[in-house]
């Protein structure tokens, strides 16, 4: 049964973050998804993860090798053909409790500036814990990553 780990973002953007979680990721040889809500968005992350420092091997959902891309960037509802054992959500892109306790890990990040995405935070979080799923919050406030109790 997988946890969840709720990453609140209050001093840099989600551009930032995701690399240092996707490679941990890949270095503890899980597949990952990448979800979101907007298509635009996703292409964005996309020329980011690219440009980037560092190689993280990546692609779209909807090319031809989909099935074998380690980290796969996705829209809510397009499913992850890499069989992933992390997913990482965006903007509030849904996640089952189901879909949570049956994967290693979920990574929620949302971002503490906005009032709507904090509010859909928390919602998650009574959904999953609600359900059973191991949860954990995150904080930068402090200028570096805690866990906060």
């Amino acid at each position: 049964m997988g946890n969840a780990l709720f990453y609140h973002l209050t001093r840099s953007p989600a551009e930032s973050l995701l690399p240092q979680l996707i490679g941990k990721s890949l270095a503890a040889g899980w597949q990952v998804e990448l979800r979101g809500t907007d298509p635009a968005r996703m292409e964005r992350l996309d020329l980011h993860l690219w440009q980037g420092d560092g190689f993280l091997p990546h692609g779209l959902a909807g090319g031809p090798h989909d099935s074998r891309q380690p980290v796969l960037l996705t829209v809510a509802g397009q499913g992850a053909a890499n069989g992933p054992a992390c997913l990482m959500a965006l903007d509030g892109a849904e996640v089952a409790p189901a879909e949570c306790q049956a994967l290693t890990r979920t990574c929620i990040i949302f971002d503490g500036g906005d009032g709507a995405a904090t509010a859909r935070a928390r919602d998650q979080w009574r959904a999953l814990t609600g359900a059973g799923v191991a949860a954990e919050y995150w904080s930068e406030e402090g200028g570096r990553w805690e866990r906060k109790r």
